[in-house]
């Protein structure tokens, strides 16, 4: 049976996805999968660097989609956690009086039930296989709109090799990140943050055999100690505001560089199983 005399009709559940709006293309992301009863097992990020420095923000999980192909009805369920790194956000509360961070990382584990391959015929297989790279994208926009980050646009695509040797397609992506704070400045006036911050995110999309995991983060393109000397008008020095205003911790948190987190980021990437 081709995708055309399949007969959809949809009865579509939405809720959030990855931290943002699920899409319809969303449950060709479960891909070949063996069908499980019970709650979808989280996803698992093996790598170490994961309690050393990042804080669970939001775990979910839930039906995400739902719809009819002809007599069988198809759900895609999902377990989602999202991550911020600490003390990033830590000093970026301390010091511009921000809630929310650039520095983030999510892990989501997609099932279908059934699985494709139990369906009669094939139903509907290959229109949902051809959008499983599309609507991984789309719901990492998502997720990055739901943190903050604008403006989102792919800038690269290749494959990486992730926990299990299996093969991963990757992206990168940019976008912008708006503060919604300001700089504390020795006059008890605040100096306004005018330009957003540059952000590059990363993404990869996978087929572990079991479930598709979908993975991903982002961080700013440089340090965010930029962020507060842009801000500071003159003649103030930032540095000499910064002294004042911020510890030695929040001061280095904010001077990280951006490869720092690009390589965090990779690791806790391909480490999650």
């Amino acid at each position: 049976m081709n995708d055309d005399s399949a007969g959809a009709s949809t009865d579509v559940t939405r809720r959030r996805l990855l931290g943002g709006g699920a899409t319809a293309a969303a449950i060709g992301l479960a891909g070949c999968l063996g069908t499980r009863d019970g709650a979808v097992p989280e996803p698992t990020v093996t790598s170490d660097r994961i309690d050393d420095g990042w804080r669970l923000v939001e775990a979910s999980e839930g039906t995400v989609f739902q719809q009819s192909y002809g007599p069988v009805t198809i759900r895609a369920l999902e377990a989602t956690q999202v991550y911020e790194y600490v003390d990033v956000a830590e000093a970026l509360a301390e010091t511009l009086d921000a809630d929310a961070s650039p520095v983030i990382f999510f892990a989501t584990r997609i099932d279908l039930r059934p699985a494709l391959d139990n369906l009669p015929g094939g139903v509907g297989r290959g229109r949902l296989m051809t959008e499983v790279e599309s609507a991984a994208t789309d719901a990492f926009r998502a997720q990055l709109r739901e943190s903050g980050i604008e403006n989102v646009a792919i800038v690269d695509e290749g494959i990486t090799t992730v926990t299990g040797g299996h093969t991963a397609t990757a992206w990168v992506l940019e976008g912008e990140f708006a503060f919604d704070g300001g700089v504390p400045l020795p006059d008890g006036s605040t100096g306004e943050i005018s330009d957003p911050v540059a952000v590059r995110a990363r993404l990869a999309v996978w087929h572990d055999g079991t479930d598709v995991l979908v993975a991903g983060g982002a961080f700013p393109t440089e340090p965010l100690t930029e962020v507060v000397d842009d801000a500071v008008p003159d003649p103030l020095d930032g540095d000499a505001v910064l002294d004042e205003i911020a510890d030695d911790e929040t001061q280095a948190a904010l001077e990280t560089e951006p490869e720092t987190f690009d390589e965090e980021i990779s690791a806790l990437i391909v480490s999650v199983a």
